[in-house]
């Protein structure tokens, strides 16, 4: 089953959609599923993960929902802390209105990195959380998709579009955000036996050696999937992933 609804808090409307088996009612336990830059809600591995999920938890549910400038969203200028306040909303929401008992997250590139951002810069709310090819240096990452013009325009205190279907704006205090809040740099001991990292050994996108030198930093888990690329675009190579992090859920 599938269920839209918004958050509205301070201003922001977060466009929410929630995946489940029957009843909402049944639902005690929540992994919150977070998209990537440029993406939504509307993901259909996101949506293959829920139904994997529930189709053995029957009182499992995934609540997914747009970063800002994403998807539904209303807002057109991507700001760091707006990301943070919509995974805050979510959390409070998912705790006060959803009363789950647990929570848990399963967050993918630019999501992966707001994730780790937010658990050791706010809190961490996680039973567990599973990463899938993370942009540990999302501030590298942002730079290499930036034009030289573009470049130039940040530069002089202007603004630029940024995104794939979607275009959004950003600015050099958004990057400069990006490159204050290096994850790489943080210590994520304390987390490491509930963490999970996947990586593809053929992102495109992403290095796989930044994954690997953060798990061995940090003592964490790693799954390398053979071929796979940022996306996980054969079936194959996802079927491994989601069944990687079900099993770690459950």
């Amino acid at each position: 089953m599938e269920k839209y609804f918004d958050i509205n808090e301070k201003g922001f409307s977060v466009r929410c959609k929630m995946f489940y088996a029957k009843d909402l009612k049944d639902v005690e336990y929540i992994v919150i599923a977070t998209h990537g830059f440029g993406g939504s809600k509307e993901n259909k591995t996101i949506e293959k993960f829920a139904q994997k999920l529930y189709s053995k938890h029957k009182n499992y549910g995934v609540l997914s929902f747009d970063w800002p400038c994403h998807g539904a969203d209303a807002r057109k200028k991507l700001l760091l802390e707006e990301c943070m306040e919509y995974l805050s909303f979510v959390i409070a929401y998912s705790k006060e209105k959803l009363n789950a008992k647990d929570l848990y997250i399963y967050s993918v590139s630019f999501g992966a990195y707001l994730t780790l951002k937010y658990i050791v810069e706010i809190n961490n709310p996680f039973k567990k959380i599973a990463l899938r090819c993370p942009a540990l240096k999302m501030y590298d990452t942002m730079i290499k998709g930036i034009s030289k013009e573009d470049m130039l325009k940040l530069s002089k205190k202007k603004e630029v579009l940024a995104g794939h279907d979607r275009k959004m704006k950003i600015d050099q205090e958004f990057l400069e955000g990006l490159k204050n809040s290096d994850v790489m740099k943080y210590d994520y001991m304390d987390y490491a036996d509930d963490i999970i990292l996947i990586h593809g050994t053929k992102d495109e996108m992403v290095n796989i050696e930044d994954s690997r030198k953060f798990s061995q930093n940090n003592v964490i888990e790693m799954l390398e999937v053979e071929n796979a690329d940022h996306r996980f675009s054969d079936p194959k190579t996802m079927d491994i992933a989601i069944h990687t992090i079900v099993e770690f859920f459950s």
